[in-house]
Formats: C-alpha cells, structure tokens, sequence
C-alpha cells in the first residue's frame, strides 16, 4: 500500500538526509573517491537482491544518489522506508570501519 503524506514525512523525519522526490525517496552519499562510489554500489546490490528491492543508483565520481520507489504501487511504500533505512545502516558500518568505502550524506 502507498504511504499517506502524514507517514512519508514521519518516516522522513526518521531517516536523516533522505528527502520526498514526486513519488521516490532520495538520498545522496559522499563516498571520497571513485572506487568508494563503486564499492558502495556493489554493497547496495547485495543488499537490494536480499530485500528483493532494488533503487535506482546515479554514480558521479565520489558521490552516489540511491532512489528508491515502489514502481508496481506507484509511489512510496514501506518497502521504500526499510530499504532507506538499511542503506542507512550499511552506510554507518562503512564509516564505522566494517567496510573501506566511508560514505557520508552528501552537502
């Protein structure tokens, strides 16, 4: 079921850096370098695949934008908000060292 606006902005004040693009979440990660962009890319797919979920993903250089909608409902679902949130989470792990990549929100 496609989330109300009331709960896309709830679940947006949750997931830091995240924002409402039409009917998509965005967010983009400063990832230091080209090969931290693409090892960080490598590590969304996986996780993707796992929750058979997959965003759009723009590389440019050191930073990556992860897009994420839920295409067969039209709009953003709860499927959206828990792969954000597992981004998320795989993003704090890089920079806490469990991986090289270290992306940060991008300015």
């Amino acid at each position: 079921m496609r989330l109300t606006h009331a709960r896309i902005v709830d679940a947006l004040a949750k997931h830091d850096g995240w924002v409402q693009r039409g009917d998509a979440l965005e967010k983009t990660f400063d990832c230091g370098s080209f090969d931290g962009s693409i090892a960080f890319v490598n590590a969304i797919a996986t996780l993707a695949n796992e929750h058979d979920h997959h965003p759009d993903l723009a590389i440019s250089w050191d930073r990556v934008t992860v897009t994420t909608t839920s295409h067969d409902l039209e709009g953003i679902t709860n499927r959206d908000v828990a792969l954000a949130g597992a981004i998320d989470a795989l993003a704090q792990r890089r920079r806490d060292g469990d991986a090289p990549a270290v992306p940060r929100a991008a300015d």
